[in-house]
């Protein structure tokens, strides 16, 4: 086991963060929830059915962006954790992020209408790796702040609560408007997601609400940094760097957490890529029916927020995590098993919204429980890493984390691309004009793959190896080392 190093900081107070903090800490998220709400809704749906562009190959190249986080998000979080600054570690790099965010959102939504297929398959690799690599650089250091505010087991729940009820929230908000204003019907359009007229708009939304997000959070949270434990990082080589990197990414809880994110994550970007391919094919949703999604999502984060940090207390963080997602994954898929074998309401039957929107709200509320206990596990692997190595890497901890959010996205879509070549999906396809034998085929397909990912994601939540007795027995360790 490895004693204290040099830069290793004091273990952070166990404290209750003020609300105002919280609140400021929280709504930061919302950068993140529009961008992620945009890029699996909207992205692929974009460039395959307004551009013209064959599904497969934009779910190759948001894919092969991916795969360029996947160097970019541990460096950034290493660097996160070696930044010198009198703003300390993480403020830096938040308030640097807005304005490449912003520029790199309003190229991705705004291809040039003349190029060819090529060309604009590269305008979307370039514009989307900015976009990711941006996001990347306020998302990871915000994250790592949350066991930085606080080392307290239940209290760090909070924290994760705040986040994913402003995440959701922008998401959501976003969700709203899109349908409500930037997309929505037109004369002749009734399907206003399918009128390239409405996304110059809807990018310029869209990066006003992330602009106006980051900066809020950064200047909310500035006061904090003065109360953070502080750093003495001492230089040295990258390749120590590195070494000490790959080390940290090998804690057993972070890859056990790791591999069920990664699956449940999957399985979150495949449905909300389809869900606009679901929403108006399979339950042929029109304007008043967008709306009212967003409400209920929203409604089950609320509830989310009230009861996750319930459930921590009551069953353990691992367990609560894990019936949480059983919950979730199930009720998902279930509306569109009960529709293949004739047991659920038609489109048109007035019982379909009602029904539908009930279990949509549920399931949100099991979904982002899952998820929030999931990120504030992730919180407590942060002093398990540091008796092991001696070194706190919250960084490199969330530059992880985030990656394989944004997992959802990249393998999302790509994985939804394949499931639209596999079933027939037409490209250019509009409402009600797609046969019923390829929607069965499409909607058997989505159910299968979701089922799948979301019990091996159960499977691993479940495994998790330590709960608040073992933390607890760590921070004495660590509070008795320092002494």
């Amino acid at each position: 086991m490895a004693g204290r190093t040099a830069d290793t900081p004091p273990v952070p107070p166990s404290r209750r963060v003020a609300t105002p903090t919280m609140l400021a800490y929280g709504f930061g998220a919302a950068a993140y929830g529009v961008k992620d709400f945009c890029f699996v809704t909207f992205l692929l749906l974009f460039y395959n059915q307004v551009v013209g562009l064959p599904a497969a190959q934009v779910g190759f190249v948001i894919m092969c962006a991916l795969l360029f986080d996947a160097f970019v998000d541990p460096a950034i979080g290493m660097l996160s954790d070696r930044t010198r600054s009198r703003w300390g570690r993480r403020h830096p790099w938040m308030y640097a992020a807005w304005l490449p965010i912003a520029v790199g959102w309003l190229f991705l939504w705004n291809p040039p209408a003349s190029w060819s297929q090529g060309a604009l398959l590269g305008w979307l690799f370039v514009s989307a790796v900015v976009v990711r690599t941006a996001v990347s650089a306020f998302e990871v250091p915000s994250q790592a702040l949350s066991p930085e505010l606080s080392s307290d087991y239940e209290e760090r729940t909070r924290i994760m609560a705040y986040r994913f009820l402003f995440g959701w929230g922008g998401g959501m908000a976003m969700l709203m408007l899109s349908y409500g204003w930037f997309l929505a019907e037109r004369t002749g359009q009734l399907h206003g997601q399918f009128d390239r007229a409405g996304y110059p708009g809807f990018a310029i939304g869209g990066a006003a609400l992330m602009v106006v997000a980051i900066l809020g959070s950064a200047l909310g949270t500035h006061r904090e940094i003065k109360n953070l434990p502080p750093v003495e990082i001492e230089p040295q080589p990258l390749r120590q760097s590195i070494a000490e990197l790959f080390a940290t990414l090998r804690n057993p809880a972070f890859l056990v957490l790791m591999t069920a994110a990664l699956s449940y994550f999957v399985a979150q970007g495949i449905s909300f890529s389809m869900s606009n391919y679901l929403y108006a094919h399979v339950w042929h949703f029109g304007n008043l029916a967008f709306l009212l999604l967003g409400a209920t999502l929203f409604l089950g984060v609320v509830l989310a927020f009230l009861i996750a940090p319930r459930m921590a207390r009551w069953l353990g963080k691992p367990t609560a995590a894990t019936i949480a997602l059983v919950g979730a994954v199930l009720l998902l898929a279930a509306p569109y098993v009960l529709r293949l074998v004739c047991l659920f309401p038609a489109p048109g039957d007035p019982l379909l919204l009602p029904v539908l929107f009930t279990i949509f709200t549920v399931n949100a509320t099991f979904a982002v429980s899952s998820t929030m206990l999931g990120a504030s596990m992730l919180a407590d692997v942060v002093e398990h890493s540091e008796v092991e190595t001696g070194r706190r890497s919250e960084g490199v901890f969330f530059a992880g984390f985030f990656f394989v959010q944004k997992c959802s996205s990249g393998l999302g879509i790509f994985a939804t691309g394949l499931i639209l070549s596999l079933s027939g999906f037409p490209d250019g396809a509009k409402p009600g004009t797609v046969p019923e034998a390829v929607i069965d085929r499409f909607t058997l397909i989505f159910c299968a793959v979701y089922l799948a990912l979301g019990g091996i994601a159960a499977f691993f939540y479940r495994r998790f190896p330590f709960g608040k007795a073992e933390h607890a027995a760590r921070l004495a360790q660590l509070g008795a080392r320092a002494d």
